[in-house]
């Protein structure tokens, strides 16, 4: 596998301050399934990227639950979060892809909610709801009395 260049070598970087460095994260390369002939039966062009979250120096404990929490079904048996990427028919391209969507992942996983301000209806709205209702009642009674004869 391709080695890291210089630049990126602070390791896969999730936010503007923050990284994973490489020496945490794992790739695996083999050969993805579907459609695409003799080409994906010969080349090793899925991407599979492994970064173990309990050994990780990259996030605090406290970053650490909350990723423990929020990534549960991306987790392997041995607490590794694992992203496969197999869309194109470039190892790099869906190396670049893998690492993408690791980065998101934790980006989203991190970005604290917005809490929900409940509100209520004001008096008007309450009043205008229930008479359209009463109005709909009442066009069905009429219609259900209404004499054929």
């Amino acid at each position: 596998m391709k080695t890291p260049s210089s630049d990126e070598s602070a390791g896969l970087r999730w936010a503007r301050d923050r990284a994973i460095p490489w020496r945490e994260i794992v790739l695996r390369a083999s050969r993805a399934s579907g459609p695409g002939g003799q080409h994906v039966n010969k080349t090793s062009s899925k991407v599979e990227i492994r970064w173990k979250l309990a050994a990780s120096t990259a996030v605090a404990d406290a970053e650490r639950a909350v990723l423990r929490v929020a990534l549960v079904n991306r987790l392997d048996a041995h607490g590794s979060v694992v992203v496969v990427a197999s869309d194109t028919r470039s190892q790099l391209r869906n190396r670049e892809l893998a690492e993408g969507r690791l980065a998101d992942l934790i980006r989203r996983a991190l970005t604290p909610r917005a809490r929900r301000v409940p509100t209520k209806p004001s008096r008007s709205q309450k009043a205008r709801r229930l008479d359209a209702k009463r109005k709909r009642g009442d066009q069905k009674t009429a219609r259900a009395t209404r004499d054929f004869d």
